[in-house]
């Protein structure tokens, strides 16, 4: 007689719910399939693998994509992804072709659509946006038959050296530019650029394809660093609000740079200082501001000092090398004192010149002879350049930063500044966020530029699903007066997403299965704190974890 018995089996779910509702309040698999010029025609869609993807990435396991299979068969992919889809169904194939489909839909404007079906969807509202480039090296030739053919045929970018902002230059790259929000730092635009792009003209040309796609007469701001600051690109932008920083190397800055002493300039609340000057560099009415921050001018003396260190190290070593020297008039020895000191900036020579004394005859000298000069040698001593250092300490800590809106009364001083800082919790923050090695995994499908290109919008997808999470669940603890705890236990309404990552280790969702049918299926181990941002989040995010079904 035949027995059936109980199966339990257990699903690690994790915080990849939280990845996947937050997926599904997008509808990003939608969107994408639907941007398709043809639909997949797989069980798979495109939009399901991307998803599938952007899972991997925020998984925090750094596991290959070719791994996806693996990577997914301990995982509840009817519950993260769609009914009747399996692990095994996330082969190399599937995503790979997904790769070629996203690349042939345009990755740039891909990205945008979802950007902006999620701004709607969190009714996100931004005044300033942060551009920047950065770097991304990359092993390997890229000089196959099927590189070589993404790149003149499919108009895919080309993976080649290029000024190398990792410090990697014998490596090639390839650029990625992206613009995001200044308070969210949420992604709203990426572009996959050739590894010898120049900031100074993808820039322009960013600034002006970005503004083309909005469905808006009301542009935001675009804050720049001053790679963007150049006569040509300001005149491009003339419909355009800007805030960038100016560059030192320009005459008219260097000026402005030192037009003012420091107790001179207006002082802010957080310990800055300011100076207002008007410019119309490259025939483009502006206004700048040199602003002074004692913490840059901490960090610049130091720096200076370990200049100045390493200088004196230099100079006291060919000092020493010109003491051992003999010359053969002190006019000779002077010169070469003097070819010293024209290579010194911060130290002088305090040099005396010594005659070399020789008896010219061999044996002992005759009474009354005086030894003959043969030489001449220097004894010298450095010194330091107390007021040169004095005087390049003053004009320390500052920088320039520049806006065509010329009205104090809708952008002030303190308000230049304050956007300007904020690219450093934004889009350098994306960049950071798209270099963690616990987020780009390596992959083999990246053979081609045309998949590179791919697998950088899958990487700005996962960085925008990250923010909208953590933006979300900070903005309804704020609203509805909650917290959750830090790392330390301590309550805090700012969570970053890999705190709450943390947070839902260990969530599992249960299976019981009487033969082939399944009887039920449970989530384990949902404290209160965990229930309590799932409630927060919403109800896309609780359906992923079977709240209230």
């Amino acid at each position: 007689m035949e027995t059936t018995a109980y199966e339990y089996e257990t699903e690690r779910l994790d915080h990849l719910g939280i990845v996947a509702g937050i997926c599904k309040q997008i509808e990003l698999a939608k969107v994408i399939d639907e941007s398709l010029p043809t639909p997949s025609g797989r069980k798979v869609s495109c939009g399901q693998a991307t998803v599938a993807m952007v899972l991997n990435a925020l998984g925090l396991t750094g596991r290959a994509l070719y791994l996806m299979p693996e990577y997914m068969n301990n995982k509840p992919v009817d519950i993260l992804l769609e009914a009747g889809l399996k692990a095994e169904d996330f082969n190399d194939d599937t995503l790979g072709r997904s790769l070629d489909e996203l690349f042939q839909a345009g990755i740039t404007e891909l990205f945008a659509r979802v950007a902006a079906r999620a701004v709607a969807e969190f009714n996100i509202e931004y005044e300033y946006v942060h551009l920047d480039t950065s770097s991304f090296s990359l092993h390997g030739e890229y000089e196959s038959e099927v590189a070589q053919e993404a790149v003149s045929r499919r108009g895919a970018i080309e993976v080649t050296h290029g000024y190398s902002k990792e410090k990697r230059p014998d490596l090639k790259q390839v650029v990625v530019s992206l613009i995001t929000s200044q308070q969210s730092a949420l992604p709203l635009w990426l572009e996959a650029l050739d590894g010898n792009s120049s900031d100074k003209k993808s820039f322009a040309e960013t600034v002006q394809a970005y503004c083309k796609q909005l469905e808006t007469d009301e542009l935001p701001w675009f804050v720049m660093d001053s790679a963007g600051y150049s006569k040509a690109n300001l005149a491009q932008w003339d419909n355009v609000q800007w805030l960038t920083r100016v560059p030192e190397t320009i005459a008219e800055a260097k000026r402005a740079l030192q037009s003012v002493v420091t107790e001179e300039m207006t002082a802010l609340d957080n310990g800055c200082r300011v100076h207002a000057l008007d410019s119309d560099y490259g025939q483009v009415q502006q206004r700048w501001l040199v602003v002074y921050s004692p913490k840059a001018w901490e960090r610049e003396v130091k720096r200076l000092d370990k200049q100045i260190a390493r200088a004196g190290e230099k100079t006291g070593k060919e000092l020493r090398r010109l003491a051992q020297a003999q010359f053969a008039c002190e006019a000779d020895a002077r010169k070469a004192v003097q070819r010293l000191e024209n290579k010194m900036k911060w130290h002088s020579v305090q040099a005396q010149y010594n005659p070399v004394k020789k008896h010219i005859q061999p044996g002992r000298p005759a009474t009354g002879v005086a030894p003959t000069i043969v030489g001449w040698k220097v004894q010298g001593q450095l010194s330091v350049k107390q007021e040169a250092i004095a005087q390049a300490r003053q004009w320390l800590g500052r920088f320039i930063l520049a806006t065509n809106e010329l009205d104090t009364e809708r952008m002030s001083d303190s308000a230049m500044l304050v956007a300007y800082k904020a690219q450093g919790h934004s889009v350098e923050r994306g960049f950071r966020f798209l270099k963690d090695p616990m987020f780009f995994a390596d992959s083999l499908f990246l053979k081609s530029p045309a998949r590179i290109m791919a697998m950088i919008m899958v990487m700005g997808l996962a960085l925008l699903v990250y923010a909208l999470a953590e933006r979300e669940l900070r903005h309804q603890l704020q609203a509805q007066n909650e917290t959750v705890p830090d790392q330390k236990g301590k309550p805090t309404q700012t969570p970053t997403m890999r705190r709450v990552a943390q947070m839902f280790e260990g969530v599992d969702v249960l299976v019981i299965r009487f033969g082939d049918q399944v009887l039920e299926r449970r989530v384990l181990n949902l404290s209160k704190e965990r229930l309590k941002i799932l409630r927060l989040l919403g109800p896309d995010v609780e359906n992923c974890y079977l709240v209230g079904n």
